[in-house]
């Protein structure tokens, strides 16, 4: 009996460290895209600062109220 609970406990850990696996996998996906957009709105700052604005406040103020 002694074999068969340490082949279930073996089981039992595989199982909860491919659920950390896929969780880890998660969480670097999240961070990679964070990463990305980060890049993005960092390189296209400057370029955006000199682009004129297509509506002023008061536009949105009007439209929004």
């Amino acid at each position: 009996m002694e074999g068969v609970d340490v082949v279930r406990e073996l089981i039992r850990i595989e199982r909860k460290l491919e659920h950390i696996e896929r969780l880890l996998n998660e969480l670097l996906e999240v961070e990679e895209s964070y990463a990305l957009m980060r890049l993005s709105e960092e390189s296209l700052k400057e370029f955006l600062e000199d682009e004129p604005d297509l509506y002023s406040e008061k536009d949105l103020k009007v439209r929004y109220r």
